[in-house]
């Protein structure tokens, strides 16, 4: 079995709360994984952790086989959308995706735009995301992180903002996604979620995870 994430004994302190607490879970490549807990169960410090957008204070994460948690650098393949995606207002979606890739070095107008039209926005929009519904800057969050491609996507709470329709339509998109030999970590406080995408679900509760179920082999 091979796995996309390895956790091992991984704490997050901050000053005298204990966030995560003693953590071990490892993630296999090629699946959906779920994650539920309560608000502050500390699902989101985790994901923050696995992102490398967070030192951890002890213990350790390898992430597609990189060595991680020192909190100075994100695994090398990696798409994410934790808490709400901060974009510039007063631009468009797209014109906001090809300054974030940018940064990677190289921007692929042609990959913004398929990744864009999967979320099911229209690329050519000149609209500017400060006046976009919830709803759409979930899905731009979305665009965000599938749109160079990663082997690892993290979620959470991706559902957020979305209508019925919506919730539906980024179900299929995230299927799909697994079908192509992606790896999912999505938390979500939506039980169909879990039910119809997950193959493996654990539960968090104050820091620490409590219970896990394999849902599909």
């Amino acid at each position: 079995m091979e796995y996309a994430i390895e956790i091992k004994n991984v704490t997050k302190s901050f000053k005298e709360t204990v966030a995560v607490k003693d953590v071990t879970v490892s993630f296999e490549k090629g699946k959906i994984h779920g994650i539920i807990g309560r608000n502050g169960s500390g699902k989101t410090v985790l994901f923050k952790c696995i992102a490398g957008l967070m030192p951890v204070t002890s213990g350790e994460i390898t992430v597609l086989g990189e060595k991680m948690g020192d909190g100075k650098r994100v695994p090398k393949s990696l798409g994410a959308i934790i808490e709400t995606p901060g974009f510039l207002p007063n631009c468009s979606g797209y014109r906001n995706l090809y300054y974030l890739m940018e940064l990677s070095g190289k921007a692929d107008k042609e990959k913004i735009r398929a990744a864009i039209k999967l979320v099911g926005l229209d690329p050519d929009s000149r609209k500017h995301v400060g006046k976009y519904s919830l709803g759409m800057r979930q899905r731009l969050g979305l665009a965000q992180a599938i749109m160079e491609d990663p082997e690892l996507i993290i979620l959470d709470e991706p559902m957020n903002g979305l209508d019925k329709n919506g919730v539906a339509e980024m179900r299929q998109l995230f299927l799909s996604l697994k079908e192509q030999g992606k790896t999912i970590l999505i938390a979500s406080h939506n039980p169909d979620d879990t039910r119809i995408l997950c193959d493996t679900l654990h539960e968090m509760d104050a820091g620490v995870m409590t219970q896990r179920e394999v849902l599909r082999d």
